[in-house]
């Protein structure tokens, strides 16, 4: 009856686990319109990633990132970013945004990589989606993010 009990326990603490990973991050969510140079909006979901804690940890562990979904990465002011991919199993793309919101760079990621991924100028956001998806969308340098909904 003893093992009955403790086996339960296990099954019940490891549902739980479980339950947790599925449910995600906790961090708030919002829709917006990538306005490109060609006048298409395209819409993305995005974890927005505001406190030192959440930036440094990102998308580390996630396996899978849809297409559409990102995480946005918010600082308190314009400066020279670097990235890496510690702990990220999932291959990704990052765009650097200016404090107007026009993307100034994008850079492919390679998942678990420990080199830098450094903006060119200075920039106030990043926003990481799965490798290719600015590529597929259309999306480049020069488009527009609307954050002064953030």
């Amino acid at each position: 009856m003893k093992f009955y009990r403790m086996c339960m326990q296990i099954i019940s603490f490891a549902g739980c686990l479980f339950t947790v990973s599925c449910y995600g991050t906790g961090l708030e969510k919002r829709q917006f319109l990538i306005r490109t140079s060609g006048g298409t909006s395209i819409p993305i979901t995005a974890e927005i990633a505001r406190t030192e804690q959440e930036r440094e940890h990102g998308f580390m562990e996630r396996k899978h990132i849809p297409d559409g979904t990102g995480m946005l990465f918010v600082f308190d002011r314009d400066q020279i970013l670097n990235f890496w991919m510690k702990n990220t199993p999932t291959a990704l793309s990052i765009a650097y945004i200016d404090s107007s919101g026009c993307i100034r760079d994008i850079f492919d990621m390679t998942p678990f990589s420990l080199a830098n991924i450094t903006s060119t100028v200075y920039v106030r956001y990043a926003l990481e989606v799965p490798r290719g998806w600015f590529s597929r969308a259309g999306i480049k340098p020069g488009d527009m993010v609307p954050v002064d909904e953030l």
